[in-house]
């Protein structure tokens, strides 16, 4: 305690006060037991085998301006059987690439237009008031064989497009983190039991996975918290080290309330997360995981099974 003692006062000047009490408060907590890993299913199990060389389902790596992780999210689509497109709003924007074409659509992670006008803010606008891409975006989710994910700056921006997205009426928004800085770090969640295509087969898990934003909070109305839980919405919750739901920083990075991370709508068809499973779809990507996963020969995470579940999907 007294080595970090110097290092916590300093974060008391920097950061919000009470996340800074919160981090020293867990040195000498001895109930934390730090990331924990407790899969419910077999990370080794090929569930998209039968389904990988019939065909590849046409997926967009969708980016824009300031966006950074699509190379490991086409990496981890194309691992599975899909053939990953990478796609820049300006393509769509001249027409050179149609959403007409795809079956799936990722928005990825990273600060597009720098988190100007909020993040995902810019990036959404470009959409909602473009009246070309409006109709396009709108057309590709009200197509039943479609599906899509956000993550991270993705998740920020697919949130501002809910009025586009049949059953996301009740999506939350994401806002500055309670530590007022950006969080990157490893974290644990707990994948609820939901309605989202994506997480199919991973309910109950407790799972090690990276987080890096400035504006992951959730904020919303409690009418809108109650219709997500009632309806199987809610996909992820930060945990602590005994698996329960916390607000407590940094296990929770930003402060949402009920540790809640993630939601889908009502068909489980469109998905969005603030965590990065892209980054750590395969074991060596992880800063820590268990032994037995890093000398898995397939190499997979147990957020493989994230991406498998969507190939199955498309089948």
């Amino acid at each position: 305690v007294a080595w970090t003692e110097v290092s916590h006062q300093i974060q008391r000047l920097r950061d919000n006060v009470e996340t800074a009490d919160q981090e020293f408060a867990l040195i000498t907590d001895k109930s934390h037991a730090g990331i924990i890993a407790k899969p419910t299913f077999d990370l080794n199990e090929p569930i998209e085998a039968p389904y990988i060389n019939e065909r590849r389902p046409n997926m967009v790596i969708l980016r824009e301006q300031g966006v950074n992780g699509h190379v490991e999210m086409a990496a981890a689509f194309d691992k599975v059987g899909f053939n990953t497109v990478d796609v820049h709003m300006s393509d769509l924007l001249a027409g050179r690439i149609s959403l007409d074409d795809f079956e799936g659509l990722v928005a990825c992670g990273g600060f597009s237009y720098g988190d100007v006008m909020g993040a995902g803010g810019g990036w959404a606008k470009s959409v909602l008031f473009n009246p070309k891409l409006r109709d396009q975006f709108e057309k590709f989710f009200n197509r039943d064989e479609t599906f899509s994910l956000g993550i991270c700056n993705g998740c920020q921006m697919l949130s501002q497009l809910a009025p586009l997205i049949p059953g996301a009426e009740a999506w939350p928004r994401f806002h500055r983190n309670t530590s007022e800085m950006f969080e990157a770090r490893a974290v644990n969640v707990r994948v609820e039991k939901s309605n989202s295509v994506l997480l199919e087969g991973m309910e109950g898990s407790i799972l090690p996975i990276a987080v890096a934003h400035g504006e992951g909070r959730v904020v919303t109305s409690e009418d809108n918290l109650a219709a997500l839980n009632a309806g199987n919405q809610v996909i992820l919750r930060y945990v602590d080290s005994q698996g329960n739901p916390t607000q407590h920083y940094p296990m929770n990075p930003n402060g949402s309330p009920g540790g809640l991370t993630g939601v889908t709508t009502p068909d489980g068809r469109f998905t969005v997360m603030m965590p990065h499973p892209e980054r750590v779809f395969r074991s060596v990507q992880m800063s820590w995981a268990p032994k037995k996963w890093l000398d898995n020969p397939d190499g997979a995470s147990p957020w493989m099974r994230l991406f498998r579940n969507a190939r199955v999907w498309t089948k």
